[in-house]
């Protein structure tokens, strides 16, 4: 992942963009541990594809040790783990169909391993939010994903993500 960024930076980019939508009926806390969880899966997932680890290994290295850890010389924000781990194993679970549904959004010719590892990250789990969780309104999940990509990446790149998630979208919710 890039290393452009700090943490710190990332997560305060983050909440300015929270304040901007409001996910119903959970409160702001509850907003933000789901927000941290979605950052941590992207993490989580680029790490398991770059590293080879198992999904229970890298759940348990989170849930154990990183969402209660001090990154830059400050306290984590507090993370929905089981959110978290939902998305990692639901992305894991389902990567092939997840992976379709994303390359039918993509440029024709290309292929899902083009993309940035990063990228391949927030769009499986942006994917599988937008097949899985139809309660999540659909915007709240794209607006997430796509604040992730900007703290990552150029404009360019959020805009991508913007536009294959709500194809992902039109094709699962109609």
């Amino acid at each position: 992942m890039s290393e452009a960024n700090s943490l710190k930076s990332v997560m305060a980019q983050l909440a300015e963009a929270e304040k901007q939508r409001a996910e119903p009926g959970l409160t702001s806390r509850q907003r933000r541990a789901r927000t941290v969880a979605r950052l941590a899966a992207v993490q989580a997932l680029y790490q398991m594809e770059l590293g080879g680890q198992g999904v229970d290994t890298v759940v348990d290295e989170f849930n154990n040790h990183r969402f209660d850890a001090d990154m830059d010389g400050e306290p984590l924000a507090e993370a929905d783990e089981a959110w978290f781990a939902e998305i990692v194993r639901g992305v894991v679970a389902g990567q092939k169909a997840i992976d379709t549904a994303v390359v039918t959004r993509l440029a024709s010719g290309w292929r899902i391993e083009r993309l940035d590892a990063t990228l391949r990250a927030l769009l499986r789990a942006g994917a599988w939010e937008l097949r899985e969780k139809p309660e999540v309104p659909r915007e709240i999940v794209i607006d997430e994903y796509v604040e992730l990509a900007k703290a990552f990446f150029d404009a360019a790149e959020a805009k991508f993500v913007n536009a294959a998630l709500d194809g992902v979208a039109r094709d699962a919710r109609g």
